[in-house]
């Protein structure tokens, strides 16, 4: 048990912090259920620093308090290239022209103290005040990119800061607002709302991850400056920002902040500003400290990204939960460089919350460099008979009345019959994540909606070429390349059939697990919520979801029929199981796939290679083993080639297919 904890600390140590992972997923995951097993058995010699134990079971009541020995003291901040160079004059001039200074990106997310004992973490505490933070130990051991043991047994205090990468903070907003949960403003706001959750499985949930670049150091440490600082925290097993420069005069400074405000837009995470130290730490502790922060470090603070435009419209629109959504529709702006004319206002609560109206003017930005939000509104330009934005009564769409659900923050159109509602529900049915229906797309879903041939999924498969006809372009060809498309669905494995009802909270990847654990759709019917949620990665609120989906009359009619009309209702694909003990070149492999395919479409390509054991993911990064690249291949290949991945054309991709 200790070699093979040794060996996953290992190798998370350099899939995490070293970003060079040198074993496959699947072999990763076969070492972490032989550690499982052996847990099980003998649970008496469950070690503390075991990545089984990264997800707690554990209820925080609250949190303790922490009191810093050394205060965790924030930064001074100048705005302008004037105060910054007035700043660096000063430390020069106590230390000379040839004072070497590190400029780090500051990274905007949530102060963190992790302290390590032999080597061991055993507490991890929120700044606070500076002088008093909180006690988040249980949730801080659910951030894989935070190592439970360093590679030496030090005794030391390290500190950085906790985010949460741009990509997960969209995915997390998409999720709360189909929910009907209060989404979050920011990256900074997300990070610091899940490190503080008393559940530290709901932490686990949320994908963070962190940059550590300070610390309290043992005198014996061999560190002497902020450089050497950022190069040993790797060698013991913390993750640091790579993007650090080292730099000798005023123009490096001023070039190393021009380039980051250039590609800031593009990074996966979000920062605001540049921080500047002095590197050595003699020097630092000589210029010593004011109050509230140190002498030999600053922070530039980035020029707030924000534009100036009108709100002309508030535009309600429906998704096939039901929520309803407002948008406002804006004056074209210039903003984070592109052009926003739409900005969601997520809620009723947050209209009101800002006083937003129509034809005010007000300021935007983009929330994590992403997602267009109004900031706030410009008052004392709003016009004298402005009124308060009416709060909608009724569904924009059917007019039945709207209604707060309880714990939601959304309005919700709770009728059935909703015709927004059950088209959105019809185009997710046949999207590619779902039943995979190529060619029919919203102007025909609408079309066959609104001329009464189809109102629930069952009747796509009652269509005939001349009902088709009727639609407009719509011509023979296309018609029975419609009615082709819909009958290869029938054959589709179970996991389609039910991401495509639109469960809400069931997700392709959930649809999948419970697809592949219960095998039939009539054992889904008939699973209890226990059984449901004790799916590894399925918590209780997708199984309250899937038990009260099936709960419905109406639900057992539509599978029912669906099932009459031909729909396969049995899981096909590969179990868990099977798909480890393949013999085949994918096995393990991270595979991305790129270009036009002229054999498979991408969705088959996919369906073969992860029938083999691979990976296929949808960007390239380090972790990609092989880019298959079909014609017109863009940025994936040419990063791909960058970063010197094997790189296959379709004949090899088929080759490789063919020989397992």
């Amino acid at each position: 048990m200790v070699e093979l904890v040794d060996q996953l600390n290992h190798y998370a140590h350099e899939y995490y912090v070293l970003d060079q992972p040198s074993v496959s997923d699947d072999l990763y995951d076969k070492t972490y259920r032989q550690l499982e097993e052996l847990e099980a058995s003998h649970p008496e010699l469950i070690q503390s620093d075991s990545p089984t134990q990264r997800v707690g079971d554990v209820l925080n009541e609250k949190f303790d308090k922490v009191h810093f020995d050394h205060p965790m003291l924030s930064l001074g901040d100048v705005f302008s290239q004037e105060e910054l160079m007035t700043w660096v004059d000063g430390v020069q001039k106590e230390f000379g022209p040839d004072t070497e200074f590190v400029c780090e990106m500051k990274i905007d997310g949530l102060s963190v103290s992790l302290l390590y004992q032999d080597g061991s973490l055993v507490r991890g505490a929120t700044r606070g005040d500076g002088n008093t933070g909180e006690n988040i130990t249980n949730n801080i051991k659910t951030i894989s990119s935070i190592p439970l043991r360093l590679q030496e047994p030090l005794n030391v205090e390290v500190r950085g800061e906790i985010y949460m990468p741009k990509a997960s903070f969209a995915k997390l907003n998409e999720e709360r607002e189909a929910a009907g949960l209060a989404t979050f403003a920011n990256p900074r706001n997300s990070a610091a709302g899940s490190v503080r959750q008393l559940d530290p499985k709901v932490t686990a949930k949320r994908n963070l991850n962190v940059f550590l670049y300070t610390g309290v150091l043992p005198a014996d440490a061999g560190v002497n400056s902020q450089a050497e600082l950022l190069t040993s925290y790797p060698q013991w097993g913390l993750r640091v920002n790579p993007e650090f420069k080292l730099t000798h005069s005023k123009e490096e400074i001023w070039d190393y902040v021009e380039h980051v405000s250039q590609v800031r837009h593009d990074l996966a995470y979000d920062i605001d500003g540049i921080v500047i130290k002095v590197n050595d730490f003699d020097q630092q502790e000589e210029l010593g400290y004011t109050v509230k922060a140190p002498r030999w470090a600053i922070a530039y603070k980035f020029p707030a990204e924000q534009a100036k435009t009108t709100i002309r419209d508030i535009e309600w629109t429906v998704g096939r939960t039901g929520v309803v959504t407002p948008t406002a529709v804006m004056d074209p702006v210039l903003v984070a460089g592109s052009t926003v004319q739409r900005a969601s206002l997520h809620n009723m609560d947050l209209i009101q919350a800002k006083d937003i109206r129509l034809n005010d003017t007000v300021m935007i930005h983009k929330a994590g460099d992403i997602i267009p939000e109004v900031v706030s509104v410009v008052k004392e330009d709003r016009d004298a008979d402005s009124q308060p934005y009416p709060e909608p009564e009724t569904c924009p769409i059917c007019q039945s009345d709207l209604v707060h659900l309880e714990d939601e923050v959304a309005l919700r159109c709770v009728n059935p019959a909703c015709p927004a509602q059950a088209k959105e529900k019809l185009f997710h049915f046949v999207s590619r994540n779902a039943m995979d229906i190529t060619g029919v797309g919203p102007a025909v879903i609408t079309q066959l909606y609104e001329k009464g041939y189809v109102k629930d999924p069952s009747d796509l498969y009652q269509l005939d070429e001349d009902t088709l006809l009727t639609l407009d372009k719509v011509k023979e060809k296309s018609a029975q390349n419609i009615l082709q498309a819909i009958d290869q669905s029938r054959e589709n494995s179970l996991e389609r059939l039910l991401f495509g009802l639109g469960i809400r909270h069931v997700g392709v990847k959930a649809a999948r697990d419970i697809a592949m654990t219960f095998g039939s759709m009539e054992a889904i019917q008939a699973a209890e919520r226990e059984a449901i949620s004790s799916i590894d990665g399925i918590g209780e609120i997708i199984a309250d979801s899937v038990e009260e989906y099936f709960a419905n009359d109406e639900v057992t009619a539509l599978v029912n029929r669906l099932s009459e009309r031909g729909v396969n209702m049995t899981y096909l694909g590969a179990s868990p199981q099977t798909l480890a003990n393949v013999d085949s070149f994918w096995q393990g492999k991270t595979v991305v796939l790129t270009g036009k395919l002229t054999h498979y479409s991408r969705q088959e390509a996919k369906a073969l290679i992860e029938g083999q054991g691979g990976k296929v993911t949808g960007s390239v990064s380090k972790n990609t083993d092989v880019v298959v690249a079909g014609e017109d291949a863009g940025s994936k290949l040419t990063k791909a080639q960058d970063l010197d991945i094997l790189i296959f054309d379709e004949e090899e991709m088929l080759s490789h297919l063919e020989d397992a």
